[in-house]
């Protein structure tokens, strides 16, 4: 194979014809096929909404979950990578009504549930040509044909088979506890999947009270303290710590009691001034704790209600030290009803508006404020303090979260708790602190999982529920649709509401109705291992023995998320964790270090930049971030151009070697073998073993999923291939004749740059593609397996260690004296001279000094006689009459006759001197002076100097 110069390409050319060649050439799917079915790699992708657009967020993930599954394909694995759609849930919905001009439940429900549920469905079978679009742009390889989608019949079959296992392996409860619950969607929520996100607790201003609450047949009052004065009308009994002090006061004629520690604290006026107040007595909680009070708006709540109770959660760092309890909106509070059977009462609808009181038909956030006011003037809340504290609100609408006593289905995870934790030791996390940290916490903390939603568009609950004659409630739990036809009678095309909601069916002359509620999105996307192949319906042995998956990777919101009820589903079904291998990484923040807007203009669109710079550039930015450790990372678009400008180098080197290639006829014969026996120049003995150390430490770290160290090592290599072998072999490629030295040249440099191809694919495939081709003429890179680890030889890599580090040490010397390099010294001392590499002639020609002495600390000889003074002046006419070759356009093999004109004795003296080196270098036949076609007039030392050529 021959070479030919100027044939380099723009990324921007080369990645986009890249993408239709992979294509047209079916690379990725012949990548797979070469495979063997029994050593798959099984890889997990998280699918995003299909009604989202891709945003460097979801493309970081994208080039995490195209590199890793790239290198294990060149370490001989199967890895099929089918690209999926999260089709239900909130986002799904409200992207829906915003089509719609709907805004909440109860418009949903006006609007036509099986309108909506046709117009949810259409929007997501809308096309994803800009998903595909962006991820091709980005290099990323996976199958869109046959993505899965969550709205999918056979996947929703799928969820309904899990739920089914787990309610009959004793899993899934029925029940009423305090949720998160959003009442514009008019839904519960789960915890993690409101704090997932940061944004989702945001600091607002609300009215917190200090309520009256006077004790039955006397002429006190407890003054207990909220920051809900919403849930006042639900009021049922109040709270002390039975171990506190608490004091009854007077103030301006009327009795209080509240905790004494607090007392100070509380009796201000609105200027946080201290009120005058006596104390008549002290008394424990204790003596509290059982009596009676007036309830406070009038209204009896019935048997054991308007009681004083003692709380351990009461607490005497703020408030009153009394608190009010209202069941039905607070988890602590509704916990200890049930426990002493205190009233639980709801005020409030599903939709946030009162169902009593004077406010009825009155939303609770819009008349939270007023309610305070209006009872202040009343004298039943003695003073209104305005806090400003943090508070949770849906992360899907923004409405401010409240939390109800809601019935609703839950999973146990309770008692599979210490089993997850215990299934969590055998995955292996990056970074690793996330395993014992936030992985672990999440499931030492959570709650029993609710899976129902009050919602339409997601995979309807397959319960039924029947009522006999005496009144017992029958509950049915459906896992297929094989068994719901068999018990109806009944097929369905769509098993989405409405439709399924009309199924029915007898058992034993009762009647069967499926309740109305849909399932969490979450328990869809948990059971995307096996709802993905239809499991059990199909595919059973592939799933199976492909079980657990070997990688995932999402952002460090998926920790509490995705890869948390990924977990509990596969320890409650199957017994063990449902992937082995997990990276999480941090958010892309925009160049201001703020999430990223487009109100902010805070980041550049991912297309423009990557057409700007490269997909490589950027790809590589983003895998040798901080990011693949689990940090955030403000995105700059010029340290996208800095690692472009870097990776350049390669290019650099591919262009110096097909130059010389061409003129010389050198051509690769299909021969890519580690060429080390063969290599006597120690500088070839050295790039190649550093190729070698490089594939070592690459495969090393990318085997435990480290993937910034497993890139860091790749640019400082190029830097040595580029600004050490390239420039210190160059004269080995000027030189004419056709020597084995030479020759070795070449095939060192093609060997190394053709392994440095196979190194970076996983991680700039668009580039190795490139290069690979153009190198070898061979059809893909990506069709390679992982390089061989080659030859290293430790001597040669030591001792040119030393020397470098020698020189480095020099230059800084001659910075910090301001000598120019071209500027010759009589000498340099080192410590030690190579025994495998010859220090003298490196250091001679880098550190341009005339000898090298040993000695016991490295120094340089500073002092500049007359005659290394006209040397360094001919080392500068050297450079200019280099640079008036390259503005004349000259080839570099081209020879000159050259023309040196001053009027600076010292200068003619310098030219005079080394006329002939000046004459080598510049590859002029003879210095004249006369007039030629090229002429440039520049300064040498502060003197002019008149260069005039053209080629001979």
């Amino acid at each position: 194979m021959k070479f030919k110069a100027n044939t380099r390409r723009r990324a921007l050319e080369y990645e986009k014809d890249l993408v239709q060649q992979w294509k047209k050439n079916k690379t990725f799917e012949k990548s797979i096929d070469q495979r063997p079915a029994d050593n798959s790699y099984v890889f997990y992708d998280g699918p995003p909404f299909i009604s989202g657009v891709p945003h460097h967020g979801t493309l970081l993930s994208s080039i995490v979950k195209d590199a890793v599954p790239r290198y294990q394909t060149m370490k001989g694995k199967r890895v099929e990578r089918v690209w999926g759609w999260d089709c239900h849930g909130l986002p799904a919905e409200r992207y829906t009504e915003k089509k719609l001009g709907l805004s909440s439940r109860e418009e949903v429900i006006e609007y036509g549930i099986e309108k909506y549920i046709i117009a949810c469905r259409e929007n997501m079978v809308q096309t994803s040509s800009l998903w595909e679009d962006t991820v091709d742009r980005v290099g990323r390889w996976v199958d869109f044909k046959g993505a899965y989608k969550t709205m999918d019949k056979e996947y929703m079959e799928s969820v309904w088979w899990a739920f089914k296992e787990l309610y009959e392996k004793g899993k899934i409860y029925e029940g009423e506890k305090v949720l998160m619950y959003c009442t514009l969607d008019a839904t519960p929520l789960s915890k993690a999947e409101v704090t997932m996100d940061a944004g989702a607790y945001q600091d607002v201003t609300d009215p917190s009270v200090f309520t009256k609450f006077k004790l039955a047949d006397e002429d006190v009052s407890l003054l207990a303290w909220t920051t809900t004065p919403w849930t006042l009308p639900a009021n049922t009994a109040l709270a002390v710590n039975k171990d506190f002090d608490y004091v009854e006061v007077e103030l301006d004629g009327e009795r209080l009691i509240l905790a004494k520690d607090l007392v100070e604290k509380v009796l201000t006026d609105a200027k946080h001034q201290a009120l005058e107040y006596t104390i008549i007595r002290t008394m424990k909680g204790e003596e509290l704790v059982g009596k009676s009070y007036e309830p406070l708006l009038g209204e009896d709540r019935g048997a054991n209600a308007h009681k004083i109770w003692h709380a351990d959660y009461v607490s005497a760092d703020d408030g009153s030290g009394i608190v009010h309890i209202a069941p039905a909106y607070g988890e602590e509070d509704f916990a200890m009803a049930k426990r002493e059977k205190i009233p639980v009462v709801h005020v409030i609808d599903e939709n946030g508006d009162y169902t009593e009181t004077e406010w009825k038909g009155e939303n609770v956030w819009a008349i939270n404020k007023t309610i305070a006011k209006t009872l202040h003037e009343r004298g039943t809340v003695w003073k209104i303090d305005y806090i400003r504290h943090s508070y949770p609100h849906c992360h899907r609408c923004g409405t401010k979260l409240m939390y109800r006593a809601h019935p609703s289905w839950f999973m146990d995870i309770d008692g599979q708790r210490e089993q997850m934790l215990e299934q969590n030791g055998d995955i292996n996390w990056f970074p690793s602190h996330v395993k014992k940290g936030r992985f672990a916490k999440t499931i030492e903390q959570a709650p029993d999982w609710n899976l129902s939603r009050d919602r339409f568009w997601a995979t309807a609950m397959p319960v039924w529920k029947g009522v006999d004659k005496s009144g017992k409630e029958h509950v049915k739990v459906i896992g297929s649709y094989a068994e719901l036809k068999e018990l109806s009678g009944v097929e369905l095309e769509d098993y989405h509401r409405p439709w399924v909601d009309d199924v029915t069916f007898d058992i034993d002359g009762i009647k069967y109705t499926r309740t109305d509620k849909v399932m969490d999105s979450w328990f869809e996307a948990g059971s995307m291992p096996f709802a993905q192949f239809h499991y059990p319906f199909e595919n059973k042995q592939k799933f199976e023995a492909n079980f657990p998956g070997d990688f995932i990777v999402e952002y460090i919101g998926q920790v509490r998320a995705w890869f948390y009820y990924m977990h509990s589903m596969s320890v409650a079904l199957f017994g063990e964790n449902s992937f082995k291998n997990v990276i999480v990484t941090g958010n892309v923040a925009g160049n201001d270090g703020r999430k990223m807007s487009k109100s902010y203009g805070n980041y550049t669109d991912p297309n423009e930049l990557m057409d700007k710079f490269s997909a490589d550039s950027l790809r590589f930015l983003l895998l040798q971030s901080p990011l693949l450790n689990g940090e955030d990372f403000a995105l700059q678009d010029k340290d996208v151009g800095d690692v472009a400008r870097k990776l350049s180098m390669i290019w650099n080197m591919y262009d110096f070697f097909t130059m010389y290639a061409e003129v010389d006829g050198w051509e690769f014969t299909g021969d890519l073998s580690d060429p080390s026996e063969q290599l006597e120049n120690p500088l070839d003995q050295w790039i190649v073993s550093r190729v070698h150390q490089l594939n070592h430490e690459v495969e090393k770290h990318m085997d435990i999923y480290d993937i910034p160290n497993a890139i860091d090592p790749i640019l400082p290599f190029i830097e040595d291939a580029s600004n050490w072998y390239v420039r210190r072999s160059r004269r080995r490629f000027w030189k004419s004749g056709d020597d084995t030295d030479k020759n070795n040249a070449y095939r060192t440099l093609h060997y190394v740059l053709v392994q440095l191809a196979q190194i970076v694919a996983p991680f700039t495939p668009f580039l190795a593609e490139e290069l690979y081709q153009k190198l070898t003429g061979g059809e893909s890179v990506h069709l390679l397996d992982w390089p061989q680890a080659g030859h290293v030889n430790e001597l040669v890599v030591r001792d040119m260690e030393t020397v470098r580090e020698y020189v480095n040490q020099s230059l800084s010397i001659r910075a910090k004296e301001r000598v120019k390099i071209r500027q010759p010294l009589a000498s340099v001392t080192v410590p030690t001279l190579g025994e495998f590499v010859n220090f003298e002639d490196i250091l001679t020609e880098e550190l341009n000094v005339k000898k090298v002495i040993r000695g016991k600390e490295l120094s340089l000889d500073l002092a500049i006689t007359p005659s290394l003074k006209r040397e360094g002046l001919s080392r500068e006419v050297v450079r200019h009459v280099q640079s008036a070759r390259k503005a004349a356009g000259l080839n570099v093999d081209d020879r000159i006759k050259l023309s040196l004109q001053t009027d600076d004795d010292e200068l003619v003296s310098a030219i005079k001197e080394h006329a002939s080196t000046i004459a080598a270098e510049t590859l002029a036949d003879k210095i004249g002076d006369a007039q030629y076609a090229h002429e440039a007039t520049v300064k040498v030392e502060g003197v002019d100097l008149i260069v005039t050529l053209e080629k001979s």
